[in-house]
């Protein structure tokens, strides 16, 4: 295999863990779904669906980014030749999951804009 393509199926896999992160981070927000009773509440678990999906692949797929970038620029050059190069690179990802959700929560609660 090309070092392109594992480094893209890397990639991938990390892409896919940020975006479950995101998805995570934003059932910590929202809670558990809605007990579905009656037709109003089917509806609203719709909407709770859509926006766990919707607005966690959204923060998922900024994690994402940042975490690519992250990781090109900074982590593989300097702890590549480390042997915990796996859990250096999943605390970054979680320290900027963090670091997200802390801005989300100024953003929404403190400054109102979102």
């Amino acid at each position: 295999m090309t070092t392109i393509r594992k480094s893209l199926l890397e990639y991938l896999i990390w892409t896919i863990a940020a975006l479950l992160l995101g998805m995570g981070y934003m059932h910590l927000i929202l809670g558990s779904a809605p007990e579905e009773t009656n037709s109003l509440s089917f509806l609203i678990a719709k909407i709770y669906v859509f926006a766990l999906l919707y607005v966690g692949g959204i923060v998922g797929a900024i994690l994402a980014v940042l975490f690519i970038l992250f990781d090109v620029f900074y982590l593989k050059r300097k702890w590549q030749s480390s042997r915990h190069f796996f859990a250096i690179r999943a605390v970054s990802m979680l320290s900027i999951l963090a670091v997200l959700g802390t801005l989300h929560y100024l953003l929404e609660k403190t400054f109102d804009v979102i």
